[in-house]
């Protein structure tokens, strides 16, 4: 058997390996890839039928847009680090700060709108560069990045004094999060925005392969040749933009800064991005499948919530989501494994074997 016909390790299936498989084995090799995909459509029509005044409309489309962009933004946030084998635990508080800041900048210092929200966004940079610098430079385990959110949580309270921060913000810092596109929210289309530069870096550029050699095993990209530090930190730098963006987008939308908004994000975020591991690319942290987690979630808990669902239905419904998303996760990423086992023990049991035949060669 040579080398070459060992199947590819991933576990979405190839064009090839499909037109290989009858209906039935490609519904069946396809389902594990796009599962979570029909799951979300499935539930667009069960609670269509069940609430047909209310679900399939604009206005509730409008709805779930507005209050889910922000929480899609730190999805996507929280993604990049996680790719390269890192978490950042600052993105719900910086959230907190970020979105008080941005308000208290134009309403106690008289900052132009479009300062505020460059400085806000280069300050998220700051953050990030310091988290990636604790976490490659220092070598600390990334779990400390909730030191890190913690402190800027704190520093959101001091601020504060525990007050709201609140004024006649301008109009096109409102607009930000209040203008319409084609009938839309137009944070929906910022999403999207972000989420397509996202993928053709992560997919179609050389850093978006590194970043994903440094997540599968840092050693080995690192002897590759890959500046593993250097990625990782862009990786924190990356996550700490759009965390900021996220609090600006989320002060837009309030149009007022207080310290008790924003660390309800972080448990949903997270559950995005581990929901999407699960999907389109299973057994890795991917962009689309980022957007597909956290639009099960908008989906299920508006569905929830339309039906009659107490207010404990929303965290219940997000904890429990997060236990079976990082359980489905695990086992797909210990597939991906056991198939680069499995496939490098081949290619070196052939390799053997070309070596030991008469006049063999080795690959």
């Amino acid at each position: 058997m040579a080398v070459n016909s060992v199947k590819s390790n991933a576990l979405e299936p190839t064009r090839s390996e499909l037109r290989q498989l009858s209906l039935s084995g490609r519904i069946v090799r396809l389902l594990p890839v796009y599962g979570l995909v029909i799951l979300t459509l499935l539930l667009t029509v069960l609670f269509s039928l069940l609430l047909p005044n209310t679900f399939p409309t604009v206005l509730n489309a409008r709805s779930i847009i507005s209050d889910k962009a922000v929480i899609a933004i730190l999805s996507l946030a929280a993604m990049i680090p996680m790719v390269t084998g890192k978490i950042d635990l600052t993105i719900g508080y910086g959230i907190v700060l970020w979105h008080m800041l941005v308000i208290s900048l134009q309403e106690w210092f008289f900052v132009p709108w479009p300062l505020a929200v460059l400085i806000v966004l280069c300050l998220g940079a700051a953050v990030g560069l310091f988290n990636g610098l604790l976490v490659e430079i220092a070598q600390i385990d990334s779990f400390a990045t909730l030191g890190t959110g913690t402190v800027l949580y704190a520093i959101a309270m001091w601020h504060s004094q525990g007050h709201q921060i609140m004024g006649a913000l301008p109009d096109g810092f409102l607009a930000i999060s209040g203008a319409r596109l084609f009938g839309l929210p137009i944070t929906g289309f910022y999403v999207l925005f972000i989420a397509f530069v996202l993928w053709f870096i992560l997919e179609y550029l050389p850093i978006g392969r590194y970043l994903y050699a440094i997540g599968a095993n840092p050693k080995a990209a690192e002897l590759n040749g890959i500046p593993v530090r250097r990625y990782t930190v862009l990786a924190f730098v990356a996550s700490g933009v759009l965390t900021a963006a996220a609090g600006i987008v989320l002060a837009s939308r309030l149009r007022v800064g207080q310290a008790s908004v924003g660390l309800e994000f972080l448990l949903p975020a997270l559950v995005g991005v581990f929901l999407g591991s699960t999907t389109i690319k299973p057994g890795r942290f991917n962009v689309w499948g980022t957007l597909v987690g956290v639009v099960v979630l908008a989906i299920g808990i508006s569905g929830i919530q339309q039906l009659g669902g107490e207010f404990w239905v929303e965290p219940f419904f997000n904890g429990a989501t997060l236990i079976v998303a990082i359980g489905i996760a695990g086992y797909t990423q210990r597939r991906r494994a056991s198939a680069q086992y499995f496939s490098q023990t081949v290619a070196h049991g052939d390799a053997m074997t070309l070596r030991e035949s008469p006049g063999g060669k080795a690959p």
